[in-house]
C-alpha cells in the first residue's frame, strides 16, 4: 500500500492511499487546545507518527457506518474514545455534526469546524477521479447525484477535506454549491470519466 500525505497545515495532516482507485483519505486535526481529533483512518505507521507529533489524541471520529477502515484499532492504540457515526455530537470537539443521511443501509454524518471555516466530509464529497465529471474540483457521490446532500449548503468553507481524494483548499464555497446544484447534470460527463478509468486500469 502506498501512503502519500496530503493536506498538511501547522494544525492538520491528511493521508491517501495513493495506489488505489478508491483514493481513501483519512485526516487529523489539532484544535485550539492541542487535542488531535482522528478522521476515518486507513492505518499507517508514519501517519501514526505524524498524529502523535501533531498533539495529544482526543478521539476517532468515523463519519460514515461503512467506513469501518483502522478507526477501532488506532482509537486503541492511542487510548482514545472511537465515535462511530456521532449524530448527537462530539464532546469536547469543536466540531458541529451536521446528519448527512440517516437510512438503515447508509447512515453519515459530516464535520463543521466554524472557526477555521472547515468541512470535513465522507462520502457525500469527493475529489477522486471516480467522483468528478468533466473538469470538476469537487463532486457529490455518484450513488448521491440525484438526490445531493443540500444539508451541506448551510456552510461556507474555505478548506473542504473528505474521504476519498485530497482536500480543496482554494475555492472551496463556490465549488461546493456548484457541486450540490443540479449535479445529475453532469452524469453523461461522469460515465464518460468512469469508462476512461476503466479503461486505464485494464491497460496497466
Amino acid at each position: 500500500m502506498e501512503v502519500r500525505l496530503c493536506d498538511e497545515t501547522e494544525w492538520s495532516v491528511g493521508w491517501v492511499v495513493a495506489d488505489e482507485f478508491m483514493e481513501r483519505c483519512s485526516h487529523a486535526l489539532r484544535d485550539g487546545e492541542g487535542r488531535v481529533w482522528v478522521i476515518d483512518p486507513v492505518a499507517d505507521e508514519d501517519a501514526e507518527a505524524r498524529i502523535r507529533a501533531l498533539g495529544e489524541p482526543a478521539g476517532v471520529i468515523q463519519l460514515l457506518d461503512r467506513h469501518n477502515r483502522d478507526c477501532a484499532d488506532l482509537a486503541g492504540r492511542l487510548g482514545v474514545q472511537h465515535h462511530r457515526v456521532p449524530f448527537d455530537g462530539v464532546p469536547g470537539s469543536p466540531f458541529e455534526v451536521i446528519a448527512v443521511r440517516r437510512r438503515r443501509r447508509w447512515k453519515e454524518v459530516a464535520l463543521w469546524w466554524a472557526e477555521r471555516r472547515v468541512l470535513v466530509c465522507a462520502d457525500a464529497l469527493g475529489t477522486a477521479r471516480y467522483y468528478r465529471a468533466g473538469d470538476e474540483p469537487l463532486a457529490v457521490n455518484p450513488l448521491m447525484r440525484f438526490f445531493p446532500p443540500r444539508a451541506l449548503v448551510q456552510v461556507e468553507p474555505e478548506t473542504i477535506l473528505v474521504g476519498h481524494g485530497e482536500g480543496l483548499h482554494d475555492g472551496a464555497t463556490e465549488a461546493l454549491h456548484d457541486a450540490l446544484s443540479s449535479p445529475w447534470r453532469l452524469l453523461p460527463k461522469l460515465a464518460v470519466s468512469l469508462a476512461g478509468g476503466r479503461a486505464r486500469r485494464r491497460s496497466r
